[in-house]
């Protein structure tokens, strides 16, 4: 027997302005530009030069409530003026790094190397770790090389081409192992003493260098103890990450970042500004709107059709327009709750001063969706007089300290980076240490937490801390 019944399923379906709103929200200042200025290139009905007709374009609007909501809905503003009427200044831009990957391809580029060669050296980079390092054997590159890209080569052959890659930027790049990356690097310095017994110490008596035997190190290779010390400080300031983990979507020639919000500070009050930069102020082009008005009765069908087209675009111009007003009002919103609960912070740009703060503390603030709130955050910037950050650089989860006050886990950070900073050198502190420390300044935190945070603020373990 079948049994039929009726189901009510409630379901919440996105506006057009919605859509549109959410779309505007994820984009930071310099790629909203591009797509106003898009929109300005599409849409014929939006203009963003003064009306040469008007006394004072800045203040006029071209109203379209004669029209009839048949025709068209009404009490649609059709400039937008959220950014005020302060000049336009330029880009305050900070540059982030170029990708990795693609800094290798533009040296290879500049190598007298044929294609069979440039494919082999090109497939190696592909090959490299986020680190710079290459961590398969050259034999098994040599089957690769054969199966994924159908190219006949050698051990040897591939061998060269990783020396030609192992003469880039940054020196280090292509080891197989922190040791030859350090010795990369060395080749490159000044052959002065210390670089000298630098070398010797990581090819001779690397094992022995690791395990801080600095006897057995001096007796070995007769050298005194302030010639090891100043050996030691050369190669503890070598970099063991020459590929930085830089993000391969990054590129100084493609990407600046710009900040959204420019904190102020008059007299200890606090506030913001969200400049327009180059952002066109949009208005609906007059003409348009006098078609709209002069031709709506019009019997004539090439006349309608103009008509019909004016009004699809001025309505795709209604939405794109209160969907930049929404979007100004929510990151207007939203930087005003993250300054009013970070004030502290922003007044002195003391870490410690940070509080905790999750996307659901904001989003309580402001009536948002935790979603809302994720899109305003990321990838947005503000200047401060401390300098350029992330929105995201003031979220972070909390821990209680002793009197049960809950602090930010970047404060934490700082309080161990004080203390390692503060240790004997000769006697690093390991990491049960650390917790004792960290407890007699008030802060309980388990030893996990202590390896973890270590571990982010690249601090080694004590016996790689430890010095003469």
């Amino acid at each position: 027997m079948i049994k039929q019944g009726l189901e009510i399923k409630q379901t919440q379906k996105l506006s057009r302005l919605q859509i549109q709103t959410i779309k505007l929200i994820e984009l930071p200042v310099q790629e909203l530009e591009q797509r106003v200025r898009a929109e300005l290139e599409e849409n014929p009905v939006l203009d963003d030069t003064p009306d040469p007709e008007s006394e004072d374009p800045q203040d006029k609007d071209i109203s379209l409530d004669e029209i009839g909501e048949d025709d068209y809905i009404p009490a649609y503003k059709t400039r937008v003026s959220n950014w005020g009427k302060d000049p336009r200044p330029e880009y305050n831009t900070f540059s982030v790094r170029q990708s990795f990957t693609q800094s290798l391809m533009d040296q290879l580029g500049y190598r007298n190397l044929d294609k069979h060669q440039y494919d082999i050296a090109a497939f190696i980079i592909g090959s490299l770790d986020e680190d710079g390092y290459l961590r398969r054997d050259i034999e098994s590159l040599v089957d690769d090389l054969a199966f994924r890209a159908n190219i006949e080569t050698d051990a040897d052959e591939v061998e060269s081409m990783l020396k030609i890659i192992q003469e880039f930027d940054p020196a280090g790049v292509g080891a197989r192992d922190l040791r030859e990356c350090l010795l990369l690097q060395l080749k490159t310095c000044k052959q002065t003493p210390e670089v000298v017994n630098a070398e010797r110490i990581l090819e001779e008596e690397f094992q022995e260098f690791s395990n801080r035997h600095f006897q057995k190190i001096m007796s070995r290779l007769g050298i005194s103890e302030d010639e090891l010390k100043a050996a030691t400080a050369r190669i503890v300031k070598l970099n063991p990450s020459p590929g930085g983990q830089i993000d391969d979507s990054y590129s100084d020639q493609a990407q600046q970042i710009v900040p959204d919000f420019i904190l102020e500070d008059n007299d200890g009050q606090l506030s913001f500004s969200m400049p327009r930069f180059n952002i066109p102020e949009l208005r609906v082009n007059q003409k348009y709107a006098d078609m709209l008005m002069s031709s709506k009765n019009s019997s004539d069908r090439a006349q309608k059709e103009a008509v019909s087209f004016v009004k699809q675009k001025l309505d795709s111009a209604k939405w794109f327009v209160e969907a930049l007003k929404q979007r100004q009002n929510t990151l207007k919103k939203t930087m005003q709750a993250i300054l009013d609960f970070q004030y502290d912070y922003f007044l002195t740009g003391d870490e410690t001063s940070l509080k905790p703060m999750v996307l659901k503390d904001i989003a309580e603030i402001t009536g948002f969706d935790i979603s809302t709130i994720s899109r305003v955050v990321n990838s947005k910037y503000i200047e401060t007089h401390f300098g350029i950050l992330p929105l995201k650089y003031f979220f972070s989860e909390g821990m209680e300290n002793k009197e049960g006050e809950e602090v930010s886990t970047r404060e934490l950070k700082k309080v161990l980076q004080e203390c390692v900073d503060a240790e004997d050198k000769k006697k690093p502190l390991t990491d049960e240490q650390l917790v004792e420390e960290m407890s007699k300044r008030g802060y309980k935190v388990a030893r996990r937490t202590i390896a973890k945070y270590r571990g982010m603020l690249g601090i080694p373990l004590a016996r790689w801390r430890k010095e003469l």
